[in-house]
Formats: C-alpha cells, sequence, structure tokens
C-alpha cells in the first residue's frame, strides 16, 4: 500500500486529470481538445495487440449495448439532444419488419475509422441468422454473432463500442437524472411516513455514498483495458463468477422494476377508473385484476421491437415527467389547499425504519448505468461532476415530494403519492396521466437488457424470431403473475431496495474496488469501503427481512 497521508490523498485515488492521462494514453493528435478522452487508449495498432478479455466471449455479451438505450438516448430528428452514441435499437433494424418480411433492414452507421471493407451478401446472411447480429462478435468466429466489417467497433479500443462519445456535461447530466428519476420517487413521503422526519437523514446518507461507489466504479473502469460494464468489473474483481452473479442480480433488479410498472399501473388506473370491471363466466376481474393484464397486452407488443430508439426518446422525458408530477403535488398543496393543514407527523418511527431504508435505497439504483454513462462522455474527467450534479438534483427532487407529500397527507399517505390526490383536481389529473404513461414508454426498455441475455443462453438453432417473441412474451407474462400475486408497491420496492439495491449501489462496488486495485488502495479507503459494506449488509439484512414480513401479514 502506498504510505500517503489522508491530506495527500483523497477518498478517490488520483485526481481527475491524471486519470483522464493515464487511462486516455497517447491520444491521436488529430483531437483538437487535449481534455477530451473519447477514443483508443494506445491507439488502434495498440489495441489490437492487446484484445479485451472481458467482453469478447463471456456472458452477457449484450449488457454494455443494451444498457446504453439509457445513456446514449437519440431522436432521429433532434440527434444529440442526449449524446450521439448509437444504441442498440438504433445499430439493429425493426424486428417486426426484419421477421415479418424476412429481410433484414439496410442500416448505415457511420464507421469508427475509415475501412475500405464492404459488406457482402454473404455477411448479411449470416447475420440474419440471429437476434443478435450487431452484438460484438465472441472470439471464435461464428454465423451467429456474424455482423458487416464496415459496421464493427474495433476490438479492444478503450472503452468504447459505438463510432460515437459525443455526451457534454450537461447530457450527461440529463442522462444520470432520467436514469435515477423512476418510480421510486413516488414512495419517497410513504418512506417519510414509515421511519418519521428524521428519516431523510437516511436519503441524504445513501446520496453521498452512492456518489462515492459510483466514482469506485469509474476507478475500476479506468484499472484495466477492455473493463467496459459493471459486468466486466465483476470478472476483473472475481473471476467469471463475479461476473455472472453481478450480472444476475443486476436482471433481477430490471425485472423487479418491470413489476413494479405493471402494480404502478394497476393502482393508478384503478384509481381513475374505480368500476371498471369484466365478467367472463363465473369469474369477475375487478378493476385493479384488470388494468395490470390489459397493461401486460399494451407493453407486450413493444418488447418484440428490435428498433427501440423512438421508445428510449420518449422514455427520456423522463426527467420531464418526474418534475411535472412534483411540481403537480406542490400545485395540489399550495395552491389547492389539499390537506395542507394535517398533522406535523411522526419525528423518528425506529419501526419502520428498516422499510424506509429500502424505498429511500431504492432511488439510487442507476450504478448499472453509471459506466455507460462513463464511456458516452465527451470528456470522461467530468465524470465525477457529473455523477455528483445528477444524484444531487434527484436527491432533491426526491427530498421535495417526501416532504411535500407528508406535509399534505400525513399518516395517511400511500405507498404512491398520486393515490392521495383528489381525483376532481386539474393537477390531481396531471399528475396520474403522467405517471400512468411513463411506465408504459419504459417496460420494453427494461425488459429488453434480461430478454438479450436469456437470448444468448439459446442454443444457435433455436435463436429464431419465433421463439424470441415467445421468449419475451413469457418474460413479460410472468412480471404479470408476480404482480398480481403481490400486488404491493410500497413493500415490493424496499424489497428490491434492500435487497438487491444495497448490493449493486453500495456493497459491490466497494468489494470490486478493493479486490481489483487491492495493491494501491490508502488506509482511508478501506476503512470507508469495508463502512459501507458492513453497513450495506445490515441495512439489506434488516430491509429484507422487514419487507417480506410486511408481506406475509398482507395475506395474512
Amino acid at each position: 500500500m502506498r504510505n500517503s497521508s489522508l491530506s495527500d490523498r483523497s477518498f478517490v485515488m488520483d485526481s481527475d486529470d491524471d486519470d483522464q492521462e493515464d487511462a486516455a494514453g497517447r491520444h491521436d493528435e488529430q483531437e483538437s481538445d487535449g481534455s477530451s478522452s473519447c477514443g483508443s487508449p494506445r491507439g488502434p495498432a495498440a489495441a489490437a495487440d492487446h484484445p479485451s478479455s472481458y467482453t469478447s466471449h463471456q456472458w452477457p455479451q449484450s449488457y454494455r449495448q443494451s444498457m446504453d438505450m439509457y445513456s446514449s438516448v437519440q431522436s432521429p430528428s433532434l440527434g444529440g439532444f442526449l449524446g450521439r452514441t448509437p444504441s442498440l435499437g438504433r445499430l439493429s433494424g425493426s424486428f417486426l419488419v426484419s421477421s415479418f418480411r424476412g429481410k433484414p433492414v439496410p442500416e448505415i452507421v457511420k464507421p469508427l475509422l475509415p475501412t475500405a471493407v464492404t459488406t457482402t451478401d454473404e455477411d448479411h446472411d449470416d447475420a440474419r441468422k440471429s437476434s443478435h447480429q450487431f452484438l460484438p462478435p465472441p472470439r471464435k468466429a461464428s454465423s451467429l454473432f456474424k455482423i458487416p466489417e464496415d459496421q464493427r467497433p474495433l476490438a479492444g479500443v478503450g472503452h468504447e463500442v459505438g463510432p460515437y462519445c459525443q455526451c457534454s456535461y450537461t447530457q450527461g447530466v440529463m442522462n444520470g437524472v432520467n436514469v435515477l428519476c423512476g418510480v421510486g420517487i413516488l414512495s419517497t413521503p410513504y418512506a417519510v411516513r414509515q421511519g418519521g422526519w428524521l428519516g431523510l437523514v437516511i436519503l441524504a446518507v445513501l446520496a453521498v455514498l452512492a456518489w462515492y461507489t459510483g466514482v469506485l466504479l469509474r476507478r475500476c473502469l479506468d484499472s484495466k483495458e477492455g473493463i467496459e460494464t459493471y459486468p466486466d468489473i465483476g470478472q476483473a474483481a472475481f473471476g467469471t463468477p463475479g461476473r455472472i452473479v453481478i450480472s444476475i442480480i443486476l436482471y433481477m433488479e430490471l425485472y423487479a422494476c418491470c413489476i413494479e410498472y405493471l402494480i404502478l399501473e394497476s393502482d393508478n388506473l384503478s384509481k381513475l377508473f374505480p368500476n371498471a370491471h369484466i365478467t367472463v363466466g363465473v369469474f369477475t376481474l375487478d378493476s385493479h385484476v384488470l388494468f395490470a393484464i390489459l397493461t401486460a397486452l399494451i407493453v407486450m407488443p413493444t418488447t418484440w421491437l428490435r428498433d427501440l430508439s423512438c421508445l428510449s426518446f420518449i422514455s427520456a422525458g423522463g426527467v420531464i415527467a418526474s418534475i411535472v408530477i412534483v411540481a403537480c403535488l406542490f400545485w395540489a398543496g399550495l395552491v389547492d389547499h389539499v390537506g395542507i393543514n394535517k398533522s406535523e407527523g411522526t419525528t423518528l418511527n425506529l419501526p419502520g425504519i428498516p422499510i424506509a431504508i429500502g424505498l429511500y435505497g431504492y432511488c439510487y439504483s442507476g450504478h448499472g448505468v453509471f459506466p455507460n454513462i462513463y464511456s458516452s462522455l465527451k470528456k470522461r474527467n467530468q465524470f465525477n461532476a457529473v455523477l455528483f450534479t445528477c444524484i444531487a438534483l434527484s436527491t432533491v427532487l426526491f427530498a421535495g415530494a417526501a416532504v411535500m407529500g407528508y406535509i399534505m397527507f400525513g399518516e395517511s399517505t400511500e405507498s404512491q403519492f398520486t393515490l392521495n390526490l383528489p381525483p376532481n383536481l386539474v393537477s390531481s389529473k396531471i399528475a396520474v396521466w403522467t405517471t400512468v404513461t411513463n411506465p408504459i414508454t419504459k417496460y420494453a426498455l427494461t425488459m429488453t437488457p434480461l430478454a438479450l441475455s436469456l437470448e444468448e443462453l439459446l442454443p444457435p438453432n433455436r435463436q429464431t424470431y419465433p421463439n424470441i417473441i415467445m421468449l419475451r412474451s413469457a418474460l413479460v407474462l410472468s412480471s404479470l403473475v408476480v404482480a398480481l400475486s403481490v400486488p404491493f408497491f410500497g413493500l415490493v420496492m424496499s424489497l428490491v431496495g434492500s435487497l438487491l439495491t444495497m448490493f449493486v449501489a453500495y456493497i459491490l462496488p466497494c468489494a470490486c474496488f478493493l479486490a481489483i486495485l487491492r495493491s494501491t488502495v490508502t488506509w482511508s479507503q478501506i476503512v470507508l469501503c469495508v463502512f459501507i459494506i458492513v453497513m450495506g449488509l445490515c441495512c439489506a439484512g434488516v430491509g429484507t427481512y422487514s419487507s417480506l414480513s410486511k408481506i406475509i401479514q398482507n395475506y395474512q
């Protein structure tokens, strides 16, 4: 270990500028801005001599591109609004067109560097054989992952996958806030109800630690060439078992988010149309069950699409949607005077603290996408500031909704504050309909990474379009079954936040950091990382136990 004092060393190992010089190496002199770190760390020739050992053949191969849909959103008409790195959806043709017409949709993607290699008919024939035709090819030559030469990224070139790396500071912040500000914001007033006013300290502490562990992920990405994603970090730290375990946890978290979307739609639509029902023979479907089924049927075709660029751009409006929902809450309280004269509430509720920990923790479940946001930045030495800004802005929204919602509704606060809003107010209708619309656009984007990872496990002769449609439909139906079986939005969110997010956002980044950089870390970093790991394990244990106990009590 380095013998350096705390005054000489910050908790983050090196300065940002030095990090970028070490990680980027000798950048091509055609870049006029020396601080830009997009490109090859040592040039294409060196990259070819040192191919990546983390992403070429290990499952899941599709993780990087599928998560790029969250960090590199671009509209055909508003190119560059949130960056220019092509997402998986933009690199692929329309799934429906290619499957029902039997022909691939031609795509023209600008290569990273000019190349004289042309695409042959044989390449297209091979590419047609798989739903993963635009994923990075494995080490062993296979027609399953074969793509035209002029559309392939250069193997082993730093963190790059796509030909563009153009996200500015503002665009990176927007991407980060869009990832963090999801449905978790709806339950922050309920979290205050569970833990009391002093429980908001937990939100602040988790925000600071989420920033620090995000910086640790960045240090892991820069530690070795070829590390591009969270699963890559797990592999570098703990080998193949680490990669598989981290991938499973990340995919479980995404699957749980899809379940939450269905529960949310069911709760809010049944509030709008409480008398809706359908009778089929001797069975009667009430409004909750009916709207959960209808939502699943609506989102199912969107999961069949290969081109998700439209959905990814629309879902990027999640930032605006979150602001609109919180603004409607404040309008209902301050202008319409809804419940503003409620009691002052509970200062501290110790029995409810474990549930509150899970709910607050769920709000910071964005670490699976942070490596992609880092890779998409034009100037990567700004990542720490980008991460700090997006977490700070998200925390302001979380805290604002939590305080206002609990002041308005007190101990009657529901698991989603939209359920407390009076249905006759215009602000309430805007908030509820915004809440209902947003998850429909995000469901396919959330389920697609899991679907692609499972498709990789299919035998090559089984990776046909009908089988892929059946697999994705089965995932949607299974999430519907779970949503109908455990229709407790707040408790499911607390369970996910305690059991999964604590590992993804707090425990695993510290463990991977210590494992990868064990020879260079300082004592202060070791102490802080061990503290976060122990605290995370304790929170995960008590939060998971409390959430499961509450769910069982609801059944009884």
